[in-house]
Protein backbone atom coordinates (compact mmCIF):
# COMPACT_ATOMS: atom_id res chain seq x y z
CA UNK A 1 0.00 0.00 0.00
CA UNK A 2 1.33 3.46 -0.86
CA UNK A 3 1.50 5.80 2.08
CA UNK A 4 0.50 9.39 1.41
CA UNK A 5 1.92 10.67 4.68
CA UNK A 6 4.44 9.24 7.12
CA UNK A 7 2.32 7.88 9.94
CA UNK A 8 1.33 4.62 11.52
CA UNK A 9 -1.85 3.06 10.17
CA UNK A 10 -4.59 1.08 11.85
CA UNK A 11 -3.07 -2.11 10.39
CA UNK A 12 0.29 -1.16 11.92
CA UNK A 13 -1.38 -0.49 15.26
CA UNK A 14 -3.16 -3.86 15.23
CA UNK A 15 0.15 -5.67 14.66
CA UNK A 16 1.73 -3.66 17.45
CA UNK A 17 -1.07 -4.37 19.91
CA UNK A 18 -0.97 -8.08 19.13
CA UNK A 19 2.76 -8.25 19.81
CA UNK A 20 2.37 -6.21 22.98
CA UNK A 21 -0.34 -8.54 24.23
CA UNK A 22 1.88 -11.56 23.57
CA UNK A 23 4.71 -9.98 25.57
CA UNK A 24 2.34 -9.08 28.40
CA UNK A 25 1.20 -12.72 28.50
CA UNK A 26 4.83 -13.76 29.09
CA UNK A 27 4.76 -11.63 32.23
CA UNK A 28 1.32 -12.88 33.27
CA UNK A 29 0.11 -9.29 33.60
CA UNK A 30 -3.00 -7.77 32.03
CA UNK A 31 -1.88 -4.66 30.14
CA UNK A 32 -3.13 -1.40 28.70
CA UNK A 33 -1.42 -0.45 25.44
CA UNK A 34 -1.96 2.60 23.23
CA UNK A 35 -0.71 3.46 19.74
CA UNK A 36 -0.73 7.03 18.43
CA UNK A 37 -0.09 8.43 14.96
CA UNK A 38 2.49 10.97 13.85
CA UNK A 39 0.31 13.77 15.21
CA UNK A 40 0.06 12.12 18.63
CA UNK A 41 -3.58 11.12 18.17
CA UNK A 42 -4.86 7.75 19.34
CA UNK A 43 -5.12 5.12 16.58
CA UNK A 44 -5.83 2.05 18.69
CA UNK A 45 -5.94 0.96 22.30
CA UNK A 46 -6.29 -2.36 24.08
CA UNK A 47 -7.21 -2.97 27.67
CA UNK A 48 -6.76 -6.61 28.48
CA UNK A 49 -9.26 -8.22 30.83
CA UNK A 50 -8.56 -7.16 34.42
CA UNK A 51 -5.90 -4.60 33.45
CA UNK A 52 -5.51 -1.83 35.99
CA UNK A 53 -8.00 0.98 35.45
CA UNK A 54 -5.43 3.56 36.54
CA UNK A 55 -3.09 2.40 33.79
CA UNK A 56 -5.50 3.23 30.97
CA UNK A 57 -4.69 6.92 31.06
CA UNK A 58 -1.01 6.23 31.72
CA UNK A 59 -0.62 4.06 28.59
CA UNK A 60 -2.29 6.66 26.39
CA UNK A 61 -0.31 9.55 27.85
CA UNK A 62 2.98 7.65 27.63
CA UNK A 63 2.39 7.19 23.90
CA UNK A 64 1.46 10.84 23.45
CA UNK A 65 4.47 11.99 25.50
CA UNK A 66 6.83 9.85 23.43
CA UNK A 67 5.47 11.45 20.26
CA UNK A 68 5.32 15.01 21.59
CA UNK A 69 9.00 14.96 22.52
CA UNK A 70 10.20 12.21 20.13
CA UNK A 71 11.98 10.55 23.03
CA UNK A 72 11.57 7.43 25.13
CA UNK A 73 9.67 8.33 28.29
CA UNK A 74 12.32 6.72 30.51
CA UNK A 75 14.92 8.99 28.88
CA UNK A 76 12.75 12.01 29.72
CA UNK A 77 12.45 10.74 33.29
CA UNK A 78 16.21 10.89 33.75
CA UNK A 79 16.31 14.46 32.45
CA UNK A 80 13.35 15.55 34.58
CA UNK A 81 14.89 14.94 37.98
CA UNK A 82 15.62 17.89 40.30
CA UNK A 83 18.66 19.77 39.06
CA UNK A 84 18.43 18.27 35.56
CA UNK A 85 17.66 20.34 32.44
CA UNK A 86 14.06 19.15 31.99
CA UNK A 87 12.95 19.36 35.61
CA UNK A 88 9.25 20.21 35.59
CA UNK A 89 8.54 18.93 32.08
CA UNK A 90 5.87 16.65 33.53
CA UNK A 91 3.84 19.77 34.31
CA UNK A 92 3.86 20.92 30.67
CA UNK A 93 1.08 20.26 28.17
CA UNK A 94 -1.60 20.73 30.83
CA UNK A 95 0.12 18.14 33.05
CA UNK A 96 -0.45 15.38 30.49
CA UNK A 97 3.22 14.41 30.20
CA UNK A 98 4.18 11.03 31.68
CA UNK A 99 7.88 10.67 32.37
CA UNK A 100 8.41 7.09 33.42
CA UNK A 101 9.24 4.17 31.18
CA UNK A 102 6.86 2.51 28.76
CA UNK A 103 6.48 5.14 26.05
CA UNK A 104 8.47 4.74 22.83
CA UNK A 105 8.52 6.78 19.62
CA UNK A 106 8.28 4.83 16.36
CA UNK A 107 10.45 5.80 13.40
CA UNK A 108 10.37 4.77 9.74
CA UNK A 109 13.07 5.78 7.28
CA UNK A 110 14.36 8.33 9.77
CA UNK A 111 10.97 9.98 10.32
CA UNK A 112 8.83 9.74 13.42
CA UNK A 113 5.56 8.08 12.45
CA UNK A 114 3.93 7.59 15.84
CA UNK A 115 4.46 6.11 19.28
CA UNK A 116 3.34 3.41 21.66
CA UNK A 117 2.65 3.44 25.38
CA UNK A 118 2.27 0.47 27.74
CA UNK A 119 1.28 0.42 31.38
CA UNK A 120 0.47 -2.12 34.11
CA UNK A 121 3.71 -3.75 35.26
CA UNK A 122 7.05 -2.52 36.47
CA UNK A 123 8.81 0.17 34.48
CA UNK A 124 11.09 -2.51 32.99
CA UNK A 125 8.08 -4.64 31.99
CA UNK A 126 6.29 -1.64 30.51
CA UNK A 127 9.34 -0.87 28.38
CA UNK A 128 9.57 -4.50 27.23
CA UNK A 129 5.88 -4.59 26.24
CA UNK A 130 6.23 -1.32 24.32
CA UNK A 131 9.42 -2.55 22.64
CA UNK A 132 7.64 -5.74 21.55
CA UNK A 133 5.03 -3.56 19.87
CA UNK A 134 7.67 -1.54 18.02
CA UNK A 135 9.58 -4.66 16.99
CA UNK A 136 6.44 -6.14 15.46
CA UNK A 137 6.39 -3.52 12.72
CA UNK A 138 10.12 -3.05 12.14
CA UNK A 139 9.93 -5.24 9.04
CA UNK A 140 6.43 -4.13 8.05
CA UNK A 141 7.04 -0.42 7.48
Amino acid sequence: MTRLIATLTLDDAKLMLSAAEAKAAEFGIAYNVAVVDSGGHLIAFVRQDDALIGSIDLAIKKAITARLFDKKTDYLAALAQPGEPLFGIDQSNDGNVIIFGGGLPVAWEGRLVGAVGASAGSVEQDIAVAQAAVSAIDMQL
